[in-house]
């Protein structure tokens, strides 16, 4: 559905913004696109939305550039700056324009406004709606053409809790009937509960993707003994590399057998050994973006 191929993006002589970035979202998916500021995640989606030319490499949307299609906004709902809404119009005149440049009949503004909560603010200026309430407009703009594809970035910027639960149901009930959806983020929590596929770069690069779950997924296994301190001893004398997990255990990134065999060469008693449970998002977002990360980190799955 949307696919991004080597694409690079320079300016001027300095190191490229975007630097022969990759990756596809297929229909019936929500991907969440993560990095840390200037990382090239807003570059990267202008470019795919064709607000920016790439340097080379290419984003097509159904095997086409976002610029040669017919009617963008009919197969591509987007939303980059939910603060761009001109301030002077309501939300009903915002979307009635918007429906008349989609060529969708006007009636869609009221469904969609209806749609995002806004039903009891659609005469109100748009200078008077809160960040929250842009953010929805924006998100009923992007809907408003029945498009086949979100792209979307920080849609939950300024959304109170409810207003964040909804917009995970929607893009999920968006998905599910068949979309796509890339969205780009910097509340964690709330992508790692909407998403089912990430993309993480830095530095311009892409430094993980895959399904969430796999790339989340635990390795190693978790150990506790009565003598920690002696059993650390014995993993290190064993090549092995503990490090300090919750209540005085230890995870190695290595295979229960192996740390039996350690832990029996040293007499020392095991009182809990286990597969390591799967991590969090937000470990996994500052493990591959701090600084000194090698990019490119290998697809979870193909």
């Amino acid at each position: 559905m949307l696919t991004i191929e080597s694409l690079t993006k320079r300016y001027g002589r300095g190191a490229p913004a975007v630097d022969d970035v990759s990756f596809t979202c297929a229909a019936g998916t929500v991907t969440g696109f993560l990095g840390p500021n200037g990382a090239g995640k807003s570059t990267t989606l202008r470019m795919l939305t064709g607000l920016t030319p790439p340097t080379s490499g290419s984003a097509t949307v159904l095997g086409v550039p976002y610029a040669d299609l017919p009617n963008p906004g009919r197969v591509v709902g987007v939303m980059l700056d939910a603060s761009a809404q001109h301030s002077g119009r309501t939300g009903r005149e915002t979307l009635r324009l918007a429906a008349s440049l989609l060529g969708v009949p006007a009636r869609r503004a009221d469904e969609m406004l209806e749609r995002v909560g806004l039903a009891g603010a659609e005469k109100r200026r748009v200078r008077g709606y809160s960040l929250g309430m842009r953010q929805r407009l924006g998100i009923a703009t992007a809907l408003l053409a029945d498009p086949v594809a979100l792209v979307l970035d920080e849609p939950a910027n300024g959304l109170d809790p409810e207003g964040i639960r909804w917009m995970r149901e929607l893009l999920q009930e968006f998905a599910a009937g068949g979309g796509t959806v890339l969205l780009s983020s910097h509340l964690l929590h709330e992508v790692e509960a909407t998403v089912d596929r990430l993309v993480v770069i830095g530095a311009g690069r892409v430094v993980a993707q895959g399904p969430l779950a796999e790339l989340l997924a635990g390795s190693g296994v978790v150990v506790r003994a009565t003598d920690t301190a002696r059993l650390a001893t014995a993993l290190r004398a064993a090549g092995l590399t503990p490090l300090p997990a919750d209540d005085g255990a230890l995870r190695v990134d290595t295979d229960a057998e192996t740390v039996g065999r350690a832990a029996l060469a040293a007499g020392v008693v095991l009182t809990e050994l286990r597969a390591a449970d799967g991590g969090r998002l937000e470990d996994l977002f500052f493990s591959l973006t701090s600084a000194g990360t090698a990019p490119g980190r290998t697809e979870a799955a193909a």
